[in-house]
């Protein structure tokens, strides 16, 4: 199960820094997805520069939770604008992706200690 979290973790890191890098570099599909919701390209790499940064504090434990948290955040917004545009078999992707976000949220916060 160990190897199972580690290999999750990694890839929703990957996902986080590449959708977040994208969105930086003003890839044209994003630019035009996310333009037509009103976002500017400052905007767009506002919310790019978001999701890189929780991408960037998930690999460490002590930043993990609020790294997940942040990417989780970004993703729902996404996933809002997906589901106005129809684009369901992204949405789904971006509902599994935000569901498994909240696993490591969880076993990050179970595993981090109590003080007392």
């Amino acid at each position: 199960m160990k190897i199972a979290s580690t290999i999750i973790l990694v890839i929703l890191i990957f996902l986080a820094i590449f959708s977040g890098a994208t969105k930086i570099a003003l890839v044209q599909a994003d630019v035009e997805f996310f333009g037509k919701y009103g976002f500017s390209n400052p905007m767009l790499i506002a919310f790019g520069a978001t999701q890189l940064a929780g991408g960037v504090l998930m690999p460490f434990r002590k930043t993990r939770f609020s790294g997940a948290a942040i990417v989780a955040i970004t993703f729902v917004f996404s996933l809002v604008l997906l589901l106005m545009d129809g684009n369901v078999p992204v949405s789904i992707v971006t509902v599994v992706a935000t569901l498994l976000l909240g696993v490591v949220m969880k076993q990050s916060w179970n595993a981090q200690p109590t003080e007392s």
